[in-house]
């Protein structure tokens, strides 16, 4: 009995000190594979690498550094031992596939690995970034006007931080490609438009002139706008452009009353034009509203007959540049300094940010019941 009982408690004590052995050596290389030093070994990495180093996270005044692990790996227990599982694919495409061994292939497939990294932050609440900044540690008074109006709106309805944050490490995808040929799409969607249709959308921000012959440009519509045809003529289509301006304010037609979605910026002469069609008083803000009309000539070319080829680029764009908020996130005005807030990080062009912020504000949460 005494030889069993000695030799149970052994076997338990190799048993405990293998576990042991085991937990310590399953640590440290967790920890060692997740030190910076281990990241950048990798010959692909070294693009990434210099691109953070050229970053606030790298080097500020501060004197404070995010490691690669601050960014990549979660906090949580669960989610750090499936980001780690799921990184030992990088060994395999590092070493067996040479997937992104060269500057041309780690641009074929930055677009892809930057989403897997944004789906990940956004599973994971962006607790990665949440282990340095946190709502309840920052001065929101003392950030920029921009930053104080998404930081409040984010704290009031659970936003994550990757919904706005992108591009901050590293560049972000070139979409140029992908941008041009939704927009190839879209002059192929007006060239095919009925030729009897009654109501058109511009493709672009493009002029407008006040005879079928006229030359001057009397003004400008905004992507999207929506116009009634009057008459077709050549290249030419005659069309009404309806809407609002604010009391004041006569150089700007906008898609509905109170919001700011510009329809059409004009010149003097279209001006004198206008057609005033009704006046109302916005009981919230006590601003007044004209309801207007200009019937004006515009090239046929530019127009779709429908919406759907409009939204269905924007949509591309959204998701190929921007944040991952619901369209419905914000009211209309407020969509148009969040895409200013966005651009400087994005490769979007002044039209394609002219067209994403049309298709935002028209499918805004205060946009129900009106005008899209």
């Amino acid at each position: 009995m005494k030889f069993k009982k000695r030799t149970a408690v052994l076997l338990l004590a190799i048993g405990v000190g293998v576990g042991w052995l085991t937990l310590a050596t399953t640590q440290t290389v967790l920890h060692k594979t997740s030190d910076t030093e281990f990241c950048i070994s990798c010959h692909s990495m070294q693009k990434p690498l210099a691109e953070y180093q050229g970053t606030i996270h790298f080097q500020n005044k501060h004197g404070v550094r995010a490691e690669c692990a601050d960014c990549h790996i979660p906090t949580g227990k669960v989610d750090y031992l499936i980001t780690k599982i799921r990184a030992s694919k990088d060994i395999y495409h590092e070493f067996i596939t040479g997937k992104i061994d060269s500057d041309e292939k780690f641009e074929q497939h930055r677009g892809e690995m930057a989403q897997t990294v944004w789906d990940q932050m956004k599973e994971t609440d962006s607790s990665a970034c949440r282990s340095c900044h946190e709502f309840t540690a920052m001065s929101i008074l003392e950030q920029r006007p921009a930053a104080q109006k998404m930081h409040t709106q984010a704290m009031s309805d659970g936003s994550t931080c990757i919904d706005c944050h992108k591009g901050i490490a590293h560049l972000l995808p070139d979409t140029t490609d992908k941008a041009q040929a939704g927009a190839d799409e879209l002059s192929k969607a007006a060239a095919s438009s009925s030729p009897s249709a009654t109501e058109l959308y511009s493709i672009a921000t493009q002029p407008f002139f006040m005879t079928k012959d006229d030359e001057y440009n009397q003004g400008n519509l905004m992507p999207s706008t929506k116009v009634d045809v009057i008459s077709r003529e050549g290249n030419r289509v005659q069309a009404t452009i309806s809407g609002w301006q604010q009391d004041g304010v006569d150089s700007v037609i906008y898609a509905a009353k109170g919001k700011r979605i510009i329809s059409a910026l004009l010149s003097d002469d279209s001006k004198k034009a206008l057609k005033e069609n009704g006046t109302e008083t916005d009981p919230a803000t006590g601003l007044v509203w004209h309801k207007v009309s200009l019937d004006v000539w515009a090239d046929n070319q530019s127009f779709v007959d429908n919406e759907a080829p409009l939204w269905a680029y924007s949509s591309n764009l959204m998701n190929s540049n921007c944040t991952g908020s619901a369209l419905d996130h914000y009211n209309a005005n407020q969509w148009i300094g969040v895409i200013k807030a966005m651009e400087t990080r994005t490769s979007l062009t002044k039209e394609q940010s002219r067209m994403l912020t049309q298709y935002v504000q028209k499918h805004a949460s205060d946009m129900a019941g009106s005008e899209k």
